[in-house]
């Protein structure tokens, strides 16, 4: 890995959320929360709120990669995160344009299936998403994704996520954040399982609020801005779990929205603040 800045530069390659809670909106507070500099490459324009998603507009292809050489032809880029894609045509040109402009550290969300349950690609657009892993140095699905990354019914136990995960790092030789997120109980635990297999399980409680809209985002944007800054993945993925659950804990107190609302992205950097002051 080449020597990043003091401060990463980091690039988030997905769609909006006007409400800010989600896709690039959430990637940028993620990243400067982090510390990191943010920078963002928009994929599509999505009209939604806490409530779901009203539309969707995709710019033109060319236009996408107008945006990523414009960034990479004048900034040296330390991270990539890579969030919603939507169609093969957005997923050729990213990965074109990761061929071409390789960065350090390339983090992908691969966002496949809606909250809902619907599978969000078709089969053509799916196909190209699971050829873009092989260039990622992380990926970090939710349950539902990696039953589908996996080929495979969805996961009920904390057992079988990891043999999925297992399963999709070894095939497409990735390391794989495996999320407990949504499983029952009183935990949830994450895992870090490298292609050779090793895993490294990460301790969380399950903090009870509706507020957890674009957490993935905002865990994959962490992962990319912290990796520079770290050691290892290890240390990367302890210190943005913290991180994101200090976030969750606090997302109540932003009263934003009447759906599921956002988490509190700041929410240490404002209690420092606010230390400071008394």
């Amino acid at each position: 890995m080449t020597q990043p800045a003091a401060i990463p530069r980091v690039l988030s390659i997905a769609g909006t959320d006007p409400t800010g809670g989600a896709g690039i909106h959430a990637d940028l507070k993620s990243i400067g929360a982090n510390g990191g500099y943010s920078m963002a490459v928009v994929t599509a324009l999505v009209a939604q709120n806490t409530q779901g998603v009203r539309a969707i507009h995709i710019p033109p292809l060319p236009f996408l990669r107008e945006q990523l050489d414009a960034v990479s032809d004048d900034v040296q880029i330390d991270a990539v995160k890579i969030g919603m894609l939507g169609n093969t045509g957005i997923i050729e040109v990213v990965s074109d344009w990761l061929a071409a402009h390789r960065p350090p550290v390339v983090v992908l969300d691969p966002v496949m299936v809606a909250t809902s349950g619907d599978r969000l690609l078709d089969a053509a657009a799916e196909s190209a998403l699971r050829a873009l892993l092989h260039t990622a140095d992380l990926i970090t699905p939710n349950m539902p994704e990696l039953a589908v990354l996996a080929n495979a019914a969805e996961a009920d136990n904390w057992a079988a996520v990891l043999q999925q995960a297992r399963q999709v790092a070894a095939q497409y030789q990735v390391h794989v954040l495996a999320k407990g997120g949504h499983l029952q109980g009183a935990h949830a635990p994450d895992a870090l399982v490298t292609p050779a297999g090793t895993v490294t399980e990460f301790p969380g409680e399950r903090i009870h609020t509706r507020n957890t809209h674009g957490t993935g985002c905002s865990y994959s944007a962490a992962l990319a801005t912290l990796r520079p800054q770290r050691a290892g993945w290890e240390d990367t993925v302890r210190e943005a779990k913290n991180w994101l659950t200090d976030s969750i804990r606090h997302a109540d107190a932003l009263h934003v929205g009447h759906g599921n609302g956002p988490i509190s992205h700041f929410a240490t950097l404002w209690r420092m603040r606010d230390q400071q002051h008394r």
